[in-house]
């Protein structure tokens, strides 16, 4: 069923799972065919195959060879990320790296592969899948902090260049998500606090929220696709919480 995107092409990262998935399924829903980008190629082509779609199988962590690399694209979804659970001490300088140019420099290259075409047609969308570290801070998580920091910054800039061309640029702030990336976080957080497994939920995940419950993908991937879409062409520059109330405190 189109609804609004037909005849666009998105190109949504890390979508092989998880949010992206979701954001795939939704853009697709909308009416846009969509490349379904991620380094697992199996599950690329497992959720292109499902929505009619195109699979993209990529590593987004090679900054040099993706800065050689051509997209055309009339809405992107920055999605694709990592996360490592570790004190600043014992954080290993090649990982803090390795995370910044998969969440910083990958989306900063594919924004400028795709913003010389959205300017031509002269409409274009950015979604930046950026998380309520982009906004907060908590302990054990330098790197995804700082990248998710500069996320929301980029996004920024690229709202700020993009609207004279009728380009936007938004981010999504989600809190914990119901994806893998989080249920291997789980493990790693009962390590990192001292606590069984069973309580990283609760007592870690969400106790700055005050709605009690992890958000699932489709929620996330509905907003997302709301930013693509006729009544928000106005909005710009903008970062949307969906964290439960945990940035009101």
């Amino acid at each position: 069923m189109g609804a609004g995107l037909e005849g666009r092409t998105a190109l949504v990262t890390g979508g092989a799972s998880g949010i992206g998935a979701a954001c795939a399924v939704a853009l697709a829903e909308a009416g846009a065919r969509v490349l379904v980008a991620d380094r697992d190629a199996d599950g690329a082509e497992r959720v292109a195959a499902e929505i009619g779609g195109e699979p993209l199988a990529i590593d987004l962590g090679d900054p040099d060879a993706l800065a050689v690399r051509t997209f055309d694209a009339d809405i992107l979804v920055n999605n694709a990320g990592i996360q490592t659970v570790a004190q600043i001490v014992d954080f290993d300088p090649a990982v803090f790296r390795r995370m910044l140019d998969l969440m910083v420099t990958a989306p900063f290259l594919l924004i400028r592969a795709v913003l010389p075409g959205m300017y031509e047609r002269g409409w274009g969308r950015i979604v930046n899948i950026s998380s309520v570290h982009g906004i907060r801070a908590s302990a054990f998580k330098s790197a995804y902090v700082t990248a998710k920091h500069a996320m929301e910054g980029l996004s920024k800039v690229t709202a700020l260049e993009g609207a004279p061309h009728g380009v936007t640029s938004n981010c999504i702030d989600p809190g914990y998500v119901r994806t893998p990336l989080v249920e291997k976080q789980i493990a790693d957080q009962a390590r990192a606090h001292g606590i069984p497994a069973s309580e990283v939920v609760e007592k870690v995940m969400l106790v700055e929220a005050a709605i009690k419950r992890l958000l699932e993908p489709e929620e996330v991937a509905d907003l997302a696709r709301w930013l693509c879409g006729p009544t928000a062409r106005s909005v710009t520059g903008s970062s949307y919480t969906m964290d439960g109330g945990w940035s009101a405190r």
